[in-house]
């Protein structure tokens, strides 16, 4: 783990963000343990779900309040998407799950960020490992990631 730790605190550092990282003895690897461990709402927790579009790795970064519409992925895609099993998300990015980074990965994901994002400040992202995390703020989240926002969340009833 601390191999992809080290290599998003160098792509934060690189892009001129803080890389002060917090790094847990428990887990962050879900939601719920990173608002818990943090301190914060579990809306203001970007979590990174991954998805594949053939063999192209998209990264939808996500309020932890929200859930994802695979439909409106693949929409804002052009092509069909599909949930990719543990041992390529791994591959693809050099993360575990519970640890994928929105920025660091192995191969460049296409990058869609969560609109509803846009009103919480601040932001805490995995930062490559199960148990660490980064703050950030939305403006820097899209800049540092090249990520695209839109509407990924699904609508509840």
């Amino acid at each position: 783990m601390a191999g992809s730790v080290e290599r998003v605190k160098a792509v934060l550092a690189a892009a001129g963000h803080s890389d002060d990282l917090a790094t847990f003895p428990a887990s962050t690897r879900t939601a719920a343990e990173a608002a818990a461990a943090v301190g914060c709402e579990v809306a203001q927790i970007a979590k990174s779900i991954l998805f594949r579009a053939g063999d192209a790795p998209v990264l939808v970064i996500a309020s932890g309040a929200n859930r994802i519409d695979a439909g409106k992925v693949a929409a804002l895609v052009g092509s069909a998407i599909e949930r990719p099993d543990a041992a390529w998300i791994r591959q693809v990015t050099g993360f575990a799950i519970g640890g994928v980074a929105p920025v660091g990965h192995m191969t460049p994901p296409l990058v869609l960020i969560d609109a509803d994002l846009a009103a919480i400040d601040p932001i805490w992202a995995a930062a490559g490992a199960p148990n660490t995390v980064f703050r950030t703020r939305f403006d820097d989240l899209v800049r540092i990631s090249g990520g695209r926002v839109g509407d990924v969340r699904e609508q509840q009833p």
